[in-house]
């Protein structure tokens, strides 16, 4: 291959790279609701973490888009169950299946 190819291909890989690391940085970050958001958020977040991170893929290493596609799915998954929690202690269900009722919000007399 010519030299314009390999550049080519390295800029690529770079750029996979960076957006597979920044989506499994935003990822990362949402493991501090994982107590919240019941086992499926909790096999989502480990399995996205897992696969990124171990060799076994559907495409080679350096082409990183497989994993990408994962996180951006584990991060699209985790975001819709934070609405569906958020949305139902709102309107004051029990939240997700087999989850504990969050206590009621009150407010002390005078308080603004």
């Amino acid at each position: 291959m010519s030299r314009e190819v390999w550049l080519i291909l390295g800029v690529v890989a770079v750029v996979t790279l960076v957006g597979a690391v920044l989506l499994a940085i935003r990822v990362f970050r949402m493991r501090r609701l994982l107590g919240s958001l019941g086992v499926g958020g909790r096999v989502a977040f480990y399995g996205a973490l897992i696969y990124t991170i171990l060799p076994v893929d559907l495409l080679p290493d350096p082409i990183y888009l497989d994993d990408m596609a994962v996180l951006a799915g584990t991060l699209l998954y985790l975001g819709r169950l934070v609405r569906q929690q958020r949305r139902s202690v709102h309107r004051g269900d029990a939240g997700l299946p087999g989850q504990p009722t969050p206590p009621a919000v009150t407010r002390r007399p005078g308080a603004q």
